[in-house]
């Protein structure tokens, strides 16, 4: 899997800050999402900026990548839960706070701040309310944008924003700005969506900057231990690594603090069952800091993507499966990916297109790769580019760039003819077809019929026919 499983510090309401980051760290999640709250991080302490700083040096060293939350129930008001919100008459308290989270994430180095609408009071109007939520989201993108922090919008059910389409309709009000994406609470989705988790994965795509991981029930929402309710967890996480999902995606289940450490261990338990490869890896420093560098300066990644490679290292991903890295390529291919998306976090959809083309054009064979492993994670910004970029690779002789131009992306908007002619070179040049995303699904009659063709002619000159291509033909074991 390309994300980075995690569990969320309000389900740790009842130990210390530092306490809760060592047993999620030693239970083997990579990431944490942070509830900034008075108790784990306040961020209107005074001794705030020393408090940070601790609590990154604390991330680094345990290895646990981050998202800052902002769900605290009483941090603003001792009376009121979660108010005032954004579509209250106090709003600018929300916007400071949001604010304030903002700045603790830039030095956390945090993948986004996430952040929710609130709950419509009774005598604002529909119009009104829409209108602040606008105008309050666009004051924290204004004070985010200098420090490269993205924002993740977080539909909850019973919320004035409670539907991934309401969210995907103000970022596109807002004139679709680069740091403004989605966090998705799958449990949310069973509960109000009328689509499944997986579908709604698929429809945000490469705009997920966070993904919150728990069970529901439909029409409930209660935050349940995995399997006490109707989430296809499996499927959902299948979702997400088709998409190119790269973040984190944390354990959400605020309610069961009583008993963290159990309940954490059986929800890690379960996510490991539920998919066939181990968590990511935490990103490297360098990366972390090359992507927040991206962030604040696009054109950095001219100078930063080159090298990858020397500061990662070029170790394969998983060598013991995959001894050529055709399948799951290197850490290098991996850590190239991942500062596309930074990219894609700052750039729009034309300069995008325009950056990937000159990073691929320009590069050596593992900037090449990079870009087309990238391309799982931002291509469906720049479909265009992408097609351009797949088809060259497509047309070399070189293994490692055909099997890395077989991802995601091709599955998804190579034509047929294209990614029939694609899964056949890999049978001539020995590309395992593990390496093609959505064999499966896309193996049609015409690519069986070829594919028979090919086996024929190698019997005819008695030459073996490739274990693959006697799978695909339904003749191996």
């Amino acid at each position: 899997m390309t994300f980075h499983l995690g569990y969320g510090t309000n389900g740790f309401a009842n130990h210390r800050l530092d306490d809760a980051l060592d047993v999620i760290a030693d239970l083997g999640y990579t990431s944490v999402a942070l509830t900034l709250d008075h108790h784990h991080l306040d961020p209107f302490a005074d001794d705030l900026p020393a408090r940070v700083s601790q609590v990154a040096a604390k991330l680094d060293r345990l290895g646990l990548r981050c998202v800052v939350e902002t769900g605290a129930r009483f941090l603003l008001d001792p009376r009121r839960k979660h108010h005032p919100t954004l579509v209250s008459e106090s709003q600018e308290v929300r916007v400071d706070f949001l604010l304030r989270a903002v700045r603790v994430a830039a030095e956390l180095n945090a993948d986004c701040v996430s952040f929710w609408s609130g709950i419509k009071p009774d005598d604002v109007p529909a119009e009104q309310a829409w209108a602040r939520m606008r105008s309050g989201v666009a004051a924290v993108l204004e004070g985010a944008e200098p420090l490269g922090v993205t924002l993740g919008l977080e539909p909850e059910p019973g919320m004035f924003v409670q539907h991934l389409t309401q969210a995907l309709r103000l970022r596109e009000e807002l004139g679709s700005p680069p740091l403004f994406g989605v966090t998705l609470d799958v449990g949310h989705c069973v509960a109000v969506e009328p689509d499944d988790a997986a579908t709604c994965v698929r429809r945000a795509g490469s705009l997920l900057v966070n993904v919150q991981l728990d069970d529901m029930l439909p029409g409930v929402h209660e935050h349940l231990e995995f399997g006490e309710g109707d989430l296809d967890l499996r499927g959902t996480l299948a979702a997400l690594a088709a998409v190119g999902y790269v973040g984190v995606a944390a354990v959400e289940l605020p309610r069961h603090g009583h008993a963290a450490p159990d309940v954490a261990r059986r929800a890690l338990e379960a996510l490991t069952a539920a998919m066939p490869d181990e968590p990511a890896k935490p990103r490297h420093p360098w990366l972390a800091d090359a992507q927040r560098a991206v962030r604040r300066d696009p054109a950095a990644v001219g100078r930063l993507f080159p090298a990858v490679g020397r500061r990662v290292g070029r170790d394969l991903a998983r060598p013991d499966d995959d001894p050529r890295g055709l399948v799951h390529g290197g850490v290098d291919d991996a850590a190239r990916a991942e500062l596309l998306g930074a990219l894609a976090t700052v750039l729009d959809d034309d300069a995008l297109s325009a950056e990937l083309l000159a990073l691929y054009r320009h590069g050596d064979d593992a900037e090449r790769r990079g870009v087309l492993r990238g391309l799982a994670l931002v291509g469906d910004r720049a479909p265009a580019a992408g097609l351009e970029i797949v088809r060259d690779a497509l047309r070399t002789n070189d293994v490692r760039l055909v099997a890395a131009a077989l991802g995601p992306f091709a599955a998804d908007h190579l034509d047929d003819h294209g990614w029939r002619h694609g899964v056949l070179k890999c049978l001539f040049t020995g590309v395992p077809l593990a390496a093609v995303a959505g064999l499966e699904r896309r193996t049609d009659d015409e690519l069986l019929r070829m594919v028979a063709d090919y086996a024929a002619e190698r019997t005819a000159a008695g030459r073996d026919v490739p274990a693959d291509a006697a799978r695909l033909l339904g003749k191996g074991e």
